[in-house]
């Protein structure tokens, strides 16, 4: 009996998945992604803790981005921008006043770099020298303290910055609804040592915890 040859490769042919020009055909696994993305209720988001941690450690701020408390970001970025100018103007100062400080101590004539922070017409003599180089001394160590301090200052607010990331996203699930509460009234405490109510009884304050 013969067959004809198209019946064959017509019960042969399987269906495959086809991909038109132009039209990209997604996966379902890709599909439902999207759609759970779209349909997200930003209200009900929680950080993750870890993730925040991570972020504020490699991104000065990344915390407070990712938690979405943009508010804080003008704190910490002001205390960033403060800090790196009061580290770099002290340094400046550190450096122009240890310069200073060493051409009054040479006898050099040509080193003069004090003579900038001398006040109008005041002069370096053999009788106030002594004084002088004191005060340049002084000065000096001041600004490299300053600039020390402000390197501290620096990495403590970058260290407030991690912390707060992190506890922020750790307290985000915290329960803060109105059926938390907590009712302080006095109240008659009995021990039961006695069946005597006065003699077993006593005032105090007793405190509801409603969660």
């Amino acid at each position: 009996m013969d067959v004809p040859i198209d019946k064959v490769l017509s019960t042969k042919k399987k269906d495959y998945p086809t991909k038109e020009a132009g039209n990209d055909v997604e996966s379902p696994s890709l599909a439902k992604a999207k759609e759970r993305a779209s349909h997200r209720d930003w209200s009900t988001w929680r950080p993750n803790p870890k993730r925040a941690l991570w972020l504020a450690l490699v991104i000065p701020g990344g915390g407070q981005i990712y938690n979405r408390k943009y508010w804080k970001l003008p704190i910490f970025y002001g205390g960033f921008v403060g800090c790196i100018y009061a580290i770099t103007w002290n340094n400046q100062m550190y450096h122009d006043y240890a310069q200073a400080y060493m051409d009054i101590m040479d006898n050099n004539p040509d080193t003069k770099s004090y003579e900038q922070f001398m006040h109008f017409g005041n002069q370096i003599t053999d009788q106030n020298i002594t004084r002088y180089q004191e005060l340049f001394r002084k000065r000096k160590n001041r600004y490299r303290r300053w600039r020390d301090l402000a390197s501290f200052v620096t990495i403590a607010v970058y260290a407030v910055s991690v912390i707060d990331a992190y506890v922020d996203a750790s307290l985000s699930d915290f329960d803060i609804s109105r059926d938390l509460s907590l009712h302080i009234a006095p109240q008659v405490l009995n021990n039961g040592q006695s069946n005597n109510l006065l003699q077993s009884s006593a005032i105090g304050i007793g405190a509801a915890l409603k969660f």
